[in-house]
């Protein structure tokens, strides 16, 4: 169920001792979630111009479990974890892309981190207001796909 988005570590994303720096996590969340949306024929651009809306993080955590490198690929993989009502949760998990000619077998990606963030819906005044029914309908139908 979750989208899978695939990107390359580039060398700028890594520190001093070439590992990916940890704040590209939090970038890495935010690009699967706009492919989430994008995936599903939504976009963040048009929820903010024809909606009115924007969705501030509130809450980010993120739990670092290996470390990736620069020129490695690997998976950001977004799920739509929890609405409720003006609040919404993602949860991620990023993923070194199993070596070539081991994909089919499901073994070789190393879980290199896990995470969630919270958003609440809000207005350009960050005042809090419902997620359009559109949007809403497709996270929800997602979400009912994940817990069944």
């Amino acid at each position: 169920m979750p989208v899978t988005t695939q990107v390359r570590v580039r060398y700028a994303e890594t520190d001093q001792m070439g590992i990916v720096y940890y704040a590209n996590y939090l970038v890495w969340f935010e690009l699967g979630r706009v492919e989430l949306l994008r995936s599903l024929g939504l976009t963040y651009s048009r929820l903010e111009t024809d909606h009115g809306c924007i969705l501030p993080v509130i809450e980010a955590r993120c739990r670092y479990r290996a470390p990736a490198r620069y020129d490695d690929e690997i998976l950001i993989e977004t799920r739509p974890a929890m609405m409720r009502g003006s609040v919404l949760k993602f949860a991620y998990r990023i993923l070194r892309k199993a070596p070539e000619g081991e994909e089919q077998t499901g073994k070789g990606q190393t879980l290199l981190a896990e995470g969630e963030t919270v958003h609440v819906v809000c207005d350009d005044k960050l005042q809090r207001k419902p997620l359009p029914e559109k949007y809403a309908a497709a996270l929800r139908e997602l979400i009912e796909e994940d817990a069944g």
